[in-house]
């Protein structure tokens, strides 16, 4: 198994969590229970969860109107394909110029 088939499980991981993590959160916010603090939901997103981030703040309607959550997490996933389209292919877009 390839370095780039590992990043890509983890990412699939990671935005399965993250998603499953912001589902969790709504639940308990309506429950009245302990809550998962805005910082680890943030992080979640910022260690390749974006997606599943945003999949949840969609599907749960959780953070939508907390602009952290609503221009950041977006932010994060822009960031994150930029980074991504600078060094995928065989010697990444850098490496070419």
């Amino acid at each position: 198994m390839t370095s780039t088939n590992l990043l890509y499980i983890y990412v699939i991981i990671i935005n399965v969590v993250t998603f499953f993590i912001y589902g969790l959160d709504k639940s308990r916010a309506k429950a009245g229970q302990w809550r998962i603090p805005e910082a680890r939901l943030i992080f979640l997103a910022v260690i390749g969860g974006s997606v599943g981030a945003l999949a949840g703040m969609k599907v749960f309607h959780h953070k939508t109107r907390k602009p952290k959550f609503k221009t950041g997490v977006p932010a994060i996933l822009i960031i994150q394909l930029i980074i991504y389209f600078l060094f995928s292919g065989n010697e990444g877009i850098i490496l070419r110029l």
